[in-house]
């Protein structure tokens, strides 16, 4: 079967990934301040933590419009698989979905398969997504089953995330239900996860690598057959923490696979400079 796996730019896909033609991420915009940055290519992680610390004004984000959505829906792939960070998080969810019905309504609805899932989730969560698909198309698993058992996968798919700050989540209104937290100064880390698409709290620990092996505690509490599922873990510019948690998990339990990934723009934003998320 031919397929293309298609992602907002907060599917944070791995260096060798990029190359791989089944792949393709939509930018979102960024802007800090009176600088519009485009999450592609040209992202410079480091230059943009740099502009978010001069900046006195939250950074924000936009979805792609529909138009960039059915841009790349023009392909010769004959099934087209969508994943956006959760819709309770940003519009590119509906946004997918109203390219799907404009590229139906414009080449006719049987012309090609495609599917539009909000993840319930980012950036580690879509990746480990767009690998499950990836896995199923490569046994030629027809496209109503891949469906089903995609959202099945999501459903049961846990996220998992320590950050140094809830600043920017809280600012842009991500936290929404979530008591404020405050506790910078006593240099306490929130463990924190998703639950349908929505951040709730789980723990708390003082300091952030403690944050951490709370956080491998409660994946390995919750995980079901780990040795049948990938970990995905996603960092922002801080590769040591990632292998301290690939490490730590490890000697918990044994996986199929354990992936180290950069954030790219989005996930930066959000999870700031040195911020760890888990999917699994």
């Amino acid at each position: 079967m031919t397929y293309k796996i298609i992602g907002d730019s907060c599917l944070d896909l791995t260096d060798e990934l990029k190359k791989d033609p089944h792949f393709q991420t939509v930018p979102l915009t960024l802007q800090v301040g009176n600088a519009q940055i485009t999450d592609d290519e040209t992202f410079d992680q480091k230059n943009f933590l740099e502009l978010v610390r001069q900046c006195p004004q939250c950074p924000q984000s936009a979805c792609p419009s529909p138009d960039c959505f059915k841009e790349a829906f023009e392909c010769e792939a004959e099934n087209i698989f969508v994943i956006t960070i959760s819709e309770h998080l940003s519009g590119g969810y509906n946004s997918a979905m109203v390219a799907k019905q404009l590229y139906e309504e414009e080449h006719g609805e049987g012309e090609k398969n495609i599917a539009v899932f909000s993840s319930d989730s980012a950036s580690s969560g879509q990746l480990n997504m767009a690998l499950f698909i990836q896995d199923l198309c490569k046994e030629n698993t027809p496209f109503d089953e891949i469906v089903r058992k995609t959202r099945k996968f999501r459903d049961e798919m846990g996220t998992y995330f320590v950050l140094e700050t809830l600043d920017t989540l809280r600012k842009n209104g991500r936290l929404t239900g979530l008591q404020a937290f405050f506790a910078t100064a006593l240099n306490i880390k929130p463990i924190m996860s998703a639950e349908k698409g929505v951040i709730i709290k789980l723990d708390q620990a003082r300091g952030i690598n403690k944050a951490l092996s709370r956080m491998c505690d409660i994946i390995d509490k919750n995980i079901k057959s780990p040795e049948e599922k990938r970990l995905i873990i996603a960092h922002c510019n801080n590769e040591k923490r990632a292998e301290l948690v690939k490490e730590e998990m490890e000697k918990r339990a044994q996986f199929k696979e354990i992936i180290i990934t950069k954030t790219a723009g989005v996930a930066t934003l959000y999870a700031n400079d040195g911020g760890v998320i888990v999917a699994v």
